[in-house]
């Protein structure tokens, strides 16, 4: 009888040592999760805003842990951003970060009152963010009316088409009290009217049928251009 208590002991001791081994493993396995760190991180939707505003910003430049990140306090504070819309962060597989960002697209710099407009109708005082964005400058004063107007139709105008604005001058004439004249990065120039400004976007498409010639796009009244001799 004595052998077979002995046997036993020796059976369930063994059996322990394995479950405690199998638990502190576990324990470990998870602790190592739990206080891994984020590995990757990737910023989407940005055109004008650079990734290091955007990680200082969300508060997650130093990668932070992983599991432990609250995404809806980041969330939080990318959203108090003027320059932000909307945000969203996800967290995807091997420990990755996925910053999905909604710009408020900066529209110009008014040189009237030294302030950049964006398209939620807010504006921005010059500062380390707005100081590169490659936006047009309003050169001189326009009418409250038609200002409202403006804003709505540099709204309409594409990212990479407004990246090539330099300036923009109010222009009107005799026969048109909503003309506004665009300089060219390029060097050409182009009369627009306040309902014509998405006619703009297509300004690409016409640089290449004008075989290398500079000179003026007239989208004000027809749509005609004049080379600059």
């Amino acid at each position: 009888m004595a052998k077979k208590v002995v046997k036993k002991t020796k059976i369930k001791l063994f059996s322990l040592l394995i479950v405690l081994l199998v638990l502190t493993g576990l324990f470990f396995g998870v602790k190592c999760i739990l206080n891994a760190r984020t590995k990757n991180i990737i910023v989407k939707g940005t055109t004008y805003l650079k990734d290091d505003y955007i990680l200082e910003l969300a508060g997650v430049k130093n990668y932070p842990g992983f599991i432990s990140l609250n995404t809806w306090k980041c969330e939080k504070k990318l959203n108090k951003s003027d320059y932000i819309s909307k945000s969203k962060i996800k967290k995807k597989l091997n420990f990755t970060l996925e910053l999905i960002i909604n710009e408020n697209k900066p529209l110009f710099y008014d040189t009237n009152t030294n302030k950049y407009v964006l398209s939620n109708n807010e504006t921005a005082k010059e500062d380390n963010v707005n100081i590169n964005f490659r936006i047009p400058r309003l050169l001189n004063y326009v009418p409250d009316k038609k200002y409202e107007k403006f804003k709505l139709g540099m709204n309409k105008i594409e990212k990479n088409t407004l990246s090539k604005i330099s300036d923009i001058e109010y222009k009107p004439n005799d026969y048109d009290k909503d003309r506004f004249l665009l300089y060219m990065d390029d060097g050409n120039l182009v009369y627009l009217t306040l309902t014509k400004f998405k006619l703009i976007n297509h300004y690409n498409e016409v640089v290449t049928q004008l075989e290398g010639h500079k000179g003026i796009l007239y989208l004000d009244s027809g749509n005609h251009f004049q080379i600059m001799e």
